[in-house]
């Protein structure tokens, strides 16, 4: 009789960063996954130290990146996880994997395409996995999309609306709403970056881009109410707003086909969750349906909140017919990621799919500069 393997020691992560994405989103994702351990968590700030220890009380904290490089060079991690403020993302990615570390990144992944290539072509040559997080491939809302287009429900799609937007008149500061173009802050390239990477999963290629954007709010620096137009090579046309003045919201999504379209309001309800201090189990949010009532499921939203589909008819007045939205599966991302440190399969999210939405918002910026299209050759 053949004995049983012996379980594989999980992959031991650093986690640099420990702010709004470090602390709400990577974290307990990482700390959720079989297969990845929550190592180390490095942070200037005593504060934030002492609430990752309390959060997770089997890490060990560090106050430098440069202490969490060191112990991956030791050969002490194998997974760097990035989430610090978007200009050190393409030095501290170049020095984990010149560490040996595989690594994530959070989005966005660089300031432009050609850093996210170069980063793509070190990670080649060491032979060490490189993605971006993004998140938002996994909401509940996108999930259902994609099943919909799967199965042909909407027809031949004419044009994809897609919008992020959030009402809060006065700026809150910081780094992420910096006017200094070395910070790459602004909604383009925060919001934005999930937007252009849904519409690129959903409809491919882009080959020309127009974009508005503005500094609408007293005492803003850098953009807060951006529109992009995202002409795809098949034909669809993207129509995307991201914007933090919006007093009344539109629809999430309003995607129209030649045979129905689907009208989708409100957020996912899985980043509302997991600031509440809500966990998903280590079994990840696809086996929440097994534990019992529905309603505690992870990324379950209620009835009230799905979307409609139908043709020539208004889903404000009850128009089309309700559409079950699928649960948002965020923990899917990381199981991925360890899936793919495990055996060498690709990562859920690539350097390349990440430099092909930066060609979109570079685009993006130097529409807004010309006043004009931009063409993606």
């Amino acid at each position: 009789m053949t004995a049983p393997e012996a379980p594989t020691a999980p992959f031991r992560v650093g986690l640099i960063g420990y702010g709004l994405a470090g602390s709400v989103f990577h974290a307990p994702l990482i700390a959720a996954t079989d297969g990845l351990r929550l190592d180390t968590v490095s942070t200037r700030s005593p504060e934030r130290q002492q609430q990752a220890r309390a959060e997770h009380p089997q890490v060990r904290t560090v106050a430098t990146a440069d202490e969490v490089l060191d112990r991956a060079a030791a050969g002490d991690l194998d997974l760097i996880v990035l989430a610090s403020p978007n200009k050190t993302h393409v030095p501290l990615a170049t020095a984990a994997l010149e560490a040996g570390a595989a690594v994530v990144v959070d989005k966005p992944l660089a300031a432009t395409a050609a850093e996210a290539e170069r980063l793509a072509a070190l990670a080649d040559r060491r032979g060490l996995l490189l993605s971006v997080f993004q998140n938002r491939r996994w909401d509940n809302d996108f999930r259902t999309l994609r099943a919909l287009l799967a199965d042909g429900a909407l027809g031949d799609v004419l044009r994809f609306e897609s919008r992020f937007e959030r009402w809060r008149p006065r700026p809150k500061g910081g780094w992420r709403e910096s006017g200094d173009p070395a910070e790459l802050g602004g909604l383009l390239y925060d919001l934005g970056s999930h937007l252009v990477d849904q519409a690129l999963t959903l409809f491919g290629p882009a080959v020309s881009v127009y974009a508005e954007a503005d500094v609408r709010r007293p005492g803003a620096e850098a953009d807060d109410d951006t529109f992009l137009a995202v002409t795809h090579a098949g034909g669809v046309r993207s129509h995307l707003w991201v914007s933090a003045t919006t007093a009344q919201l539109g629809p999430r999504f309003r995607v129209l086909g030649s045979r129905a379209g689907y009208v989708k309001y409100g957020l996912d309800p899985q980043e509302a969750a997991l600031r509440a201090g809500l966990r998903p189990g280590v079994r990840g949010a696809a086996d929440a349906g097994d534990a019992g009532d529905a309603g505690d499921a992870w990324g379950v939203e209620p009835e009230s909140c799905w979307g409609r589909l139908g043709a020539g008819e208004s889903p404000q007045t009850g128009g089309g017919e309700p559409v079950p939205t699928l649960p948002g599966d965020y923990p899917a991302y990381y199981a991925a990621i360890a899936r793919a440190l495990r055996d060498g399969s690709a990562p859920p999210v690539t350097a390349t799919e990440a430099a092909a939405a930066l060609r979109v918002l570079e685009a993006a910026r130097a529409s807004v500069s010309d006043g004009r299209a931009v063409s993606l050759g």
